[in-house]
């Protein structure tokens, strides 16, 4: 007989637990191929395709556009033909492109047929299925936990409740099957708030103005997504990171000039970030305890050999990092290169996240949106930030006269674990150095 197997949200990797629906890309009715993408979906560090590992007839969805799944909740339930005689129907095993698969596929067993919470809107009628009428749904494990009747998924969910001293049993949850999803913990919390908040009514003592002590109501955007990721980490960094912040100005004019000299050769241009990053590489060849992460639990500072190069870049989805690879053993031209495919793909949403992981140290250059200086949040668990603000003409004395210099004020943010302000000092002033006189830098290569 046909069967109808369900596949599940995968583990998208780098310690995700969900993910939100942003687009469905198959209908109910429609036939598959195997790792065919049946639905784009955005976590916290990425929006992606999710391909299906089996082939077959779509019969079901589960979730409509906006919502949010765990991982391990249904997405899609797929009528398969019959396996051939005393064999078990296996996927392909790829969960996701790009991806690969980190182990052996599950052996599956049978359950009886369920009912999807959500349906899908009606669609046309599904081609038919070479085989006998569906018998069975066949599930790559149980979607309720082993641990209880709370049919809760998501590790950040229980520890969510946990943490606030929340009962899941008395929730009733509002993803499929009843699951309780964290928008179903944090409603609690919040009505559990504003019940505490709520003032006992009594009578006024005395007549008062007739104004009004409701809180006023605006509109709310869900920290969910990147926009949440980001408050994450920027919040983590704050309560574990000392950080202190020193800043200098310095006159870029030379660095201009080499610049324009270089791109005026022919060939490949080169960005003034690729140039500034070979500046950051050099300096950190220098000063290595800036280049570096704190084991807390060792209590050790671990100095990194290998310089993996983030960047603040700005896109419709929020502020992402991503990360160039050995940012130390490539030229300004390749830097160039890898800067400007890692900003095409954060704007087109297409980074994954490998991409987005894995940094040692983060240049951030906030002179794109028109300002001089800034106190950089340290991209946490890195040690520190070298920031860059717009470069401008501005008065200057140079050789011992007053000229209008194009000038640009550099700040370091650092974790004051890792080094004292002389090490900060020193790796900022030879970076200031390369900046005012390119040649600093031939000098060191």
């Amino acid at each position: 007989m046909a069967q109808v197997l369900e596949f599940k949200l995968p583990d998208l990797g780098e310690g995700l637990t969900e993910a939100e629906i942003v687009r469905w890309l198959v209908q109910v009715g429609d036939v598959v191929a195997v790792d065919q993408p049946v639905v784009e979906v955005e976590t916290a560090k990425a929006m992606v395709e999710v391909p299906c590992p089996y082939g077959g007839v779509v019969t079901a969805r589960f979730g409509e556009e906006g919502t949010e799944l765990p991982v391990g909740a249904p997405l899609i339930t797929v009528a398969v033909g019959a396996p051939a005689s005393g064999s078990e129907t296996e996927g392909s095993g790829n969960v996701l492109v790009g991806y690969g698969t980190s182990e052996a596929p599950a052996r599956r067993r049978r359950v009886r047929p369920t009912q999807p919470t959500q349906p899908a809107p009606a669609a046309p009628a599904a081609p038919a299925v070479p085989t006998a009428p569906v018998a069975s749904v066949v599930r790559a494990d149980s979607l309720r936990p082993a641990d209880g009747p709370v049919p809760v998924i998501s590790p950040l969910v229980r520890r969510l409740a946990r943490e606030n001293g929340l009962d899941l049993r008395e929730l009733r949850g509002t993803g499929p099957e009843g699951l309780i999803l964290r928008a179903d913990v944090e409603n609690a919390l919040r009505e559990a708030v504003h019940a505490q908040a709520a003032p006992a009514p009594a009578a006024p003592l005395a007549p008062a103005p007739s104004v009004s002590s409701a809180r006023t109501e605006g509109r709310r955007v869900p920290l969910k997504g990147v926009r949440g990721a980001v408050a994450d980490k920027l919040s983590r960094s704050r309560r574990e990171i000392p950080d202190a912040t020193c800043w200098v100005d310095a006159d870029a004019t030379e660095l201009m000039r080499a610049r324009a000299a270089m791109n005026a050769a022919g060939g490949s241009k080169i960005s003034l970030l690729a140039l500034l990053a070979r500046i950051c590489t050099a300096a950190l060849a220098r000063y290595p305890e800036l280049n570096s992460t704190v084991d807390q639990e060792a209590r050790e500072v671990v100095q990194l050999d290998q310089v993996h190069l983030g960047f603040a870049a700005q896109t419709d989805r929020g502020l992402v990092v991503p990360v160039v690879r050995d940012a130390h053993a490539r030229d300004a031209e390749g830097l160039t290169a890898e800067f400007a495919r890692l900003t095409e793909a954060g704007r087109a949403g297409r980074l994954t996240p490998a991409e987005l992981t894995g940094g040692t140290f983060t240049l951030n250059n906030y002179g794109v949106f028109g300002v001089d200086g800034s106190t950089p949040i340290i991209n946490h668990p890195e040690a520190a930030m070298l920031g860059v603000g717009r470069i401008v003409p501005k008065p200057w004395v140079h050789e011992g006269e007053l000229a209008v210099r194009q000038v640009v004020q550099l700040s370091l943010t650092f974790d004051h674990r890792v080094c004292d302000g002389g090490t900060a000092g020193g790796f900022l002033r030879y970076v200031a150095d390369c900046v005012e006189q390119p040649a600093v830098l031939l000098r060191t290569l």
